[in-house]
Formats: C-alpha cells, structure tokens, sequence
C-alpha cells in the first residue's frame, strides 16, 4: 500500500509512470540502506554474481578445485539453489572431504533440494564431529527444513535445542514459536514470539539489522505502524499536489504580465 502510494505520489510529480516507478525503486533502495536495511545490497548480490561466475569457471578449467566447488556451493545454498549445490559439492565428499564443514553444507544442500533422508544423514555424521558447529547452525537447519516440510515435532525439537545452544537469537525464537503453534501449543508459541521481541530489543545494534526481519514477523504491528505512517504522509503530499494550479496562466502570475498578442491580432493593428 505505502509503495503504491509513493508510486502515485511520484508519478504527479513527473507525469511519467515508468519513469516514476524507477525513482520508486531507487528511493526505496536507498532509503532501506540509510534505515532498516532489510533489502539485500544491491552491491553485494553483483559481487557474489560476479563471484559465482569467476568460480564456475575456475570448476569447468579444473573439475578437481574442491575449494572452489565448496565456496561454489556455499553461494547456491545463499541464493536457495540447493539443487546446483547438491551437484557441486556432492564430488567433494566422494573424493574423500568427510570435514564438518564439507558434510553440514552438504547436508543442506540435501534438504533443500527435497532430499530429508541424505540431509539428515549427513546432518548427523557434522554433528558427530562437532555438537556445537557454528553455534547450534546444524539444530538451526534441521528445525527450519523439518518446519517446511511439516515435521513439526521434529522441528520442536530441534529449534529447543538450537535455542538452547545459541542464546538471543530473534530467528530461532520466531521458528520455534511457528512450530510450537503448529503443534497446538499457543501459550508457548506467544511466549516464545515475546521472547524473540525481548531478545532483539536488547541485542546489539549490528545483530538488531541482521535479525530486524524476524523480529518484525515476530510483531507484525511494528512494520505495519512504520507502513501506516508513511502511507498517511505519501497521501497527504499527494493530495496537496493534485491540487496545485500547476499551468500556465494567460495572465502571469499575480497580473504582473500581460497576455502575448496572437500573431492574426498583430496584423489587424498593422493594417489600421
């Protein structure tokens, strides 16, 4: 709604639609970096385009460059690729990387791409060699894939412990609340959304950009308050400038200037 609103606003102001819709995307571009920064950087998706490019490469000259196939893969898994990941690194482990690293991003690979069994299976040989891996990052992934795919006790599990492991984390309390209210337990499901409020209120200012996105699903009244707000504005400023005079007057502007004889008038004069 704010978004049509400024794309009205914009477009009485220009009087192009598209050129309109072009500065809309720029100023909410720009204004998410300056504020709430929940858009991803545009700079940082062309790096790891360009990055992703430079990689393939560097696979397709030398099919045996497991460094590069694992930080090729670790992208796909970031842009929810998984399937292309599953492809890339899949040669790694046959090759004889059985390293944490090398079988959890495998193992997400797997569930992503539809495959719970081998994810899991996976999941559990990382886990094995390292319970705490990135702070609860194996608990965190399974209780996501378990949630998507409708494993809700499953997810319970997984996200306690994760929540259990890595204290404060907005994203692992909101997970948690979605699978307590799917197992039919609302009371703790609200207490766990609060819990992720709480926790993001006080976190730091750099883990509050990171995790905003949950904690606003977590309290949906929040954005849609800032939407409201924005919306009132972007209404009233429209509605102030459909109501300008904005041509020209045939008298100028307070009678200063008289109205320009046509060039038939100028001949009559002439004539007489």
């Amino acid at each position: 709604m704010s978004k049509w609103m400024l794309w009205m606003f914009l477009s009485l102001l220009t009087g192009s639609p598209l050129l309109s819709l072009g500065l809309m995307v720029v100023i909410v571009l720009v204004a998410d970096r300056f504020t709430w920064q929940l858009l991803p950087s545009p700079v940082r998706l062309l790096k790891r385009f360009q990055r992703a490019g430079h990689l393939a490469g560097v696979i397709l000259t030398n099919p045996h460059e497991r460094r590069a196939r694992h930080e090729l893969a670790d992208i796909r898994v970031a842009q929810k690729r998984y399937a292309e990941a599953v492809d890339i690194l899949k040669p790694n482990l046959e090759a004889g990387d059985e390293d944490v690293d090398t079988l959890y991003l495998l193992g997400v690979a797997y569930l992503g791409a539809g495959d719970p069994q081998r994810g899991e299976l996976l999941l559990d040989e990382a886990e094995k060699l390292d319970a705490g891996y990135q702070l609860g990052a194996i608990h965190l992934e399974r209780g996501r894939f378990r949630l998507k795919r409708g494993d809700v006790m499953g997810a319970v599990e997984a996200l306690e412990r994760f929540n259990t492991v890595r204290h404060g984390s907005v994203e692992g309390r909101f997970l948690l609340a979605q699978a307590l209210a799917k197992a039919g337990r609302a009371d703790e499901a609200k207490r766990a959304r609060d819990l992720a409020w709480s926790d993001y209120v006080v976190a730091p200012r750099f883990q509050r950009r990171r995790e905003r996105k949950w904690a606003w699903r977590a309290r949906p009244s929040r954005p849609l308050m800032y939407a409201a707000v924005l919306a009132v504005v972007l209404g009233t400023a429209g509605a102030v400038v459909s109501r300008m005079d904005l041509t020209p007057r045939s008298r100028g502007y307070g009678g200063y200037y008289e109205q320009v004889p046509s060039a038939s008038g100028m001949e009559e004069d002439l004539g007489e």
